[in-house]
């Protein structure tokens, strides 16, 4: 599945190596470590870790893929925040889902509550910790 935004640049451009990470990191539509991506592309011919790490780096600079710091791993982006807004994720504690929120409003009062001190916010970038629906007391059925 390819999802073009007009805010990253054309997946033509990609190195075989790029479009194997990403497309992978969409198929599985999880976070998956630098490890985890190595498992499932040695058979594609990705068999060491600089390898991915040198795709991921591209993808992380062009916004097309995004770090989870707390849990060292790596998801596709959504496009929610296409247009120059933060990213915030919703990460959740049981199960590990993770969505990608549409943060526009808060990006602004991010750049609001930093004027006093001086500082210019030039990107948000957060994770939300909790439990998702499912796995709430009294979500959804799994």
């Amino acid at each position: 599945m390819t999802t073009d935004c007009h805010h990253h640049p054309s997946e033509e451009k990609l190195t075989r190596n790029q479009r194997l990470v990403l497309e992978t990191l969409r198929e599985e539509g999880t976070p998956l470590t630098a490890y985890n991506l190595l498992d499932r592309l040695r058979e594609d011919g990705l068999r060491a870790p600089p390898q991915i790490y040198r795709a991921l780096d591209k993808l992380l600079d062009t916004g097309m893929v995004h770090r989870l710091d707390r849990l060292n791993a790596f998801v596709s982006c959504n496009h929610n925040h296409c247009g120059g807004h933060g990213v915030l994720f919703a990460v959740c504690d049981e199960c590990g889902e993770v969505e990608e929120l549409n943060v526009g409003n808060l990006d602004a009062a991010v750049q609001e509550a930093t004027k006093p001190i001086g500082f210019s916010a030039s990107s948000l970038f957060g994770e939300v910790r909790g439990l998702c629906q499912r796995c709430k007391p009294g979500g959804a059925a799994a």
